[in-house]
């Protein structure tokens, strides 16, 4: 389970270091794709093979599956991390996410979602105040 926040630089060769506590699950391989928000989402092989069945699934006459499929398909990049736990966020998910140098990595569960540092503090601004007054239990969470 991927948790926590973090907070890496991009390299020059568009490479973060990946946090030392996501590095195990994903060190024999993962999948960046396009992420909603405009992050980028980081899948284990195991998590995106699960996620991609889930997909399958849908009616092929679904107009929204087939453009939901095609977009976060069409973006993914499956990637092996170096020795030295660095990943290459290719340059059309660096373009899609907006990231500049300073980045969050934030765990999300399933997933690890990448973000451009201002937007992330942007969107956890505009989200804990909506967070704090839920009063509602969430189906499925609360």
């Amino acid at each position: 389970m991927f948790l926590g926040t973090h907070s890496p630089r991009l390299d020059e060769k568009g490479r973060i270091i990946l946090p030392a506590k996501f590095r195990e699950e994903l060190a024999s391989g993962l999948v960046l794709t396009r992420g909603q928000e405009r992050c980028i989402y980081v899948f284990s092989e195991k998590e995106f093979e699960r996620v991609h069945e889930q997909m399958r699934e849908a009616p092929i006459s679904s107009k929204q599956a087939r453009d939901y499929i095609r977009v976060f398909l069409s973006g993914a990049s499956d990637e092996v991390p170096d020795k030295q736990g660095r990943v290459t966020i290719p340059p059309a998910l660096r373009e899609y996410a907006g990231l500049g140098r300073e980045l969050a990595v934030i765990g999300a569960g399933s997933r690890a979602e990448i973000w451009d540092a201002q937007a992330w503090n942007e969107y956890l601004a505009e989200k804990e105040s909506a967070f704090s007054e839920t009063d509602d239990p969430i189906p499925g969470i609360l």
